[in-house]
């Protein structure tokens, strides 16, 4: 479980550090020292301008990519019954006794575990929901904390706002095979 967090984690900070603009570099000869000069490109060019394909791509105006866009639904459909099962049962059981806080734990790590297969399977805005509904029953859970500020910057890395709270859909719809 841990090995599987690690590496999400080695994943988005791989996406992050490939998505991130250096700017170009070109050295100047002057007294017989190279130092560095930044330019400042006329024209931006996408990576694909360096290529030998000869495509049109528009590229983002700064008004369009300060614009953030809404979420959407997406990820891969997954199982998620045994975790539904899991949440269904622990909220019955604090509902025979609502202010036991071994249930209200019980039912916090139900939500936290769902969120995290979500979360493995790119449903941010389903499993950010479920890190949600984790804190409220539990607000302690620092590992439902750090898995939303995750999903948030991904969120942001895609220039998309994150739903809020309330807004969260349900987990897509997994359709079993028949075979």
């Amino acid at each position: 479980m841990k090995m599987k967090k690690l590496l999400i984690i080695a994943l988005i900070s791989l996406f992050f550090v490939g998505c991130n603009d250096s700017a170009s570099v070109s050295y100047t000869k002057k007294s017989g020292a190279n130092k560095p000069k930044p330019e400042k490109p006329e024209k931006k060019e996408s990576q694909i301008a360096h290529s030998n394909e000869k495509q049109n791509i528009p590229l983002a105006t700064s008004k369009q990519s300060k614009a953030k866009k809404k979420w959407t639904r997406s990820g891969n459909p997954i199982d998620t019954s045994k975790f539904d099962a899991a949440i269904a049962q622990a909220d019955k059981d604090l509902k025979t006794a609502p202010k036991k806080e071994s249930l209200k734990n019980a039912l916090s790590e139900a939500y936290y575990k769902r969120g995290f297969v979500l979360t493995e399977a790119r449903q941010y805005a389903s499993a950010i929901g479920d890190f949600r509904r984790s804190l409220k029953y539990n607000p302690a859970n620092s590992e439902s904390k750090k898995w939303i500020a995750v999903i948030i910057n991904i969120y942001k890395s895609i220039n998309r706002e994150a739903p809020k709270e309330g807004e969260e859909p349900a987990a897509l719809e997994f359709k079993k095979d028949k075979a």
